[in-house]
């Protein structure tokens, strides 16, 4: 413990919320956890309080591991952490032509002042991106940087024709969606039931081994 923390100034939200985002997780028994680089310490107090509940009434809870893609720490726009907060991000809803004036706007190669200049792919931002959107096209892309044979503002344009490209299903299901208004709520609703059902199973595994036999309100009888 610290000295100098005073415990009255500690907001709820920094121990409460990773708290209810492990119940997020326990609650349908999940094995694997979509996750960034960033967020695998919410995923390992996750397992924590798997294990010591498991430790104490028995193996009821799975301890989940987070599962990270290829691109698991991606650099926003201007090479720093992507965060709105910031105002680096691409949004998946973002129109193509917002696409592609973010993209034009990305932080490349500092040394290179220059159209001639030999470029370093190594520090640059865009160049990051093509790993995650054009994989294919990275060993070009390095060649062309370092011996200057492309212009990063033509560089970009074509990254950003790769952003759009992948972007677009994106873009046509959310016009799907919001072409029926109903839609989305049977998608939530239909969620929200398979959500419940699995929270039932799991508080019925979880009373039996606390040894919990009175009878509890369910969440179909409670509902929030």
């Amino acid at each position: 413990r610290a000295a100098n923390i005073d415990e009255e100034s500690i907001p709820f939200g920094l121990i409460g919320y990773p708290v209810l985002q492990a119940a997020d997780i326990l609650m349908p028994r999940a094995h694997l956890v979509p996750v960034g680089k960033d967020n695998e310490a919410h995923v390992e107090i996750t397992r924590e309080i798997a294990r010591r509940f498991n430790h104490l009434y028995g193996e009821v809870f799975p301890e989940p591991a987070g599962l990270l893609t290829e691109s698991p720490a991606f650099p926003g726009t201007d090479g720093r952490k992507m965060s709105k907060s910031y105002g680096n991000d691409i949004k998946l809803a973002d129109p193509a032509e917002v696409v592609e004036k973010k993209v034009c706007e990305m932080v490349t190669d500092p040394g290179r002042q220059r159209r001639q200049d030999p470029g370093y792919p190594e520090v640059c931002t865009v160049f990051a991106w093509y790993h995650a959107f054009a994989p294919d096209l990275v060993p070009q892309v390095a060649d062309e940087c370092r011996s200057a044979s492309i212009g990063c503002v033509q560089c970009k344009r074509r990254l950003a024709g790769e952003v759009n490209k992948t972007l677009e299903p994106l873009r046509q299901r959310r016009e799907q969606y919001a072409s029926d208004p109903h839609l989305f709520d049977r998608v939530v609703q239909e969620g929200n039931r398979k959500a419940r059902q699995a929270a039932e199973a799991t508080m019925q595994q979880v009373r039996e081994a606390m040894h919990l036999h009175a009878h509890a309100p369910t969440l179909a009888e409670n509902p929030r």
